[in-house]
C-alpha cells in the first residue's frame, strides 16, 4: 500500500521517491512514483516489497490455515484441497495414524479387539493370553491361548469383500489361509469369529462375539 495520500501523490514527479508498506510483510519501502502509479491508476489489490516477499504472498494467496486433525498444528492447505478432503491432516503419516484410530473396519487393532481384551482380562484374570503377537506361527493372531493350544481371529468385512480391491482381498485371504495352515501345523485350534456385519463399535453390539469366545474358552479348558 502507498503511505501518502492520493494528492500528496499526484503532486509529485515520475521521478519522486513513494513511501510504500509491503502487504505481505508490513515492512516500509520506497518506489519511484513511476513504479508506484499502478497502485491508484491500474487498481492494483497489493504491493509486494522484494521477489522473496511475491514468492511467499502467491504461496499463501491460494491457501488457508488449517488445524491438523491428528496433532493439532497449524499448517496451510491449498484452497482446492480443502474442497476437496473435509478433514485436514498436515503430512501423510497424520492421516494414516488418525484413519487408523478411527477406522469402523480395517485397522490392525480395531475397537472390537481392544474392548474384547478388556472383557478377557476381566473374566480370566488367571489364563495368560496373548494379542497379535507372532510367537506361536511367526505371523500375527488376533488372541492366543498357549495353556489351551487355542487361538481366535476377527476377521472383518475386508476379509470376505474387496474393500480395497481385488489384488488386496486375495492378499488377505492367502493370509488368511497360511494362518490356517500354520495353526494346524502347530497344534493349534484356531477359531475364526466372522464379525463383517458389526458396521460400527458399541459395546452392545460386539457382546455377542466376546459370548463366543468366552464360550469356546470355557468349553476348551
Amino acid at each position: 500500500m502507498i503511505k501518502i495520500t492520493k494528492n500528496e501523490f499526484d503532486k509529485l514527479s515520475f521521478t519522486d521517491n513513494v513511501l510504500m508498506e509491503c502487504d505481505f510483510c508490513k515492512k516500509e519501502y520506497y518506489l519511484t512514483k513511476n513504479l508506484a502509479r499502478h497502485v491508484y491508476y491500474r487498481n492494483k489489490k497489493y504491493t509486494i516489497c522484494s521477489k522473496e516477499c511475491h514468492k511467499q504472498y502467491e504461496f499463501y494467496l491460494n491457501r488457508t490455515s488449517c488445524t491438523c486433525l491428528n496433532c493439532n498444528i497449524q499448517f496451510y492447505k491449498m484452497n482446492k484441497e480443502i474442497k476437496k478432503h473435509e478433514n485436514s491432516f498436515c503430512s501423510q503419516s497424520c492421516s494414516t495414524t488418525y484413519n487408523n484410530k478411527n477406522k469402523k473396519f480395517g485397522c490392525r487393532r480395531s475397537k472390537i479387539e481392544k474392548w474384547i481384551e478388556d472383557q478377557l482380562t476381566i473374566l480370566f484374570p488367571n489364563l495368560e493370553i496373548y494379542y497379535n503377537q507372532k510367537s506361536a506361527i511367526g505371523s500375527e493372531l488376533d488372541i492366543y491361548i498357549p495353556s489351551l493350544n487355542l487361538a481366535f481371529e476377527l476377521n472383518g468385512i475386508f476379509h470376505y469383500e474387496p474393500i480395497f480391491g481385488v489384488d488386496k482381498l486375495l492378499k488377505t485371504q492367502n493370509n488368511d489361509n497360511n494362518k490356517f495352515q500354520k495353526c494346524y501345523e502347530n497344534s493349534i485350534n484356531l477359531c475364526i469369529i466372522d464379525i463383517s456385519k458389526l458396521s460400527y463399535f458399541k459395546p452392545k453390539n460386539a457382546q455377542k462375539y466376546l459370548d463366543i469366545i468366552v464360550n469356546i474358552i470355557k468349553e476348551s479348558g
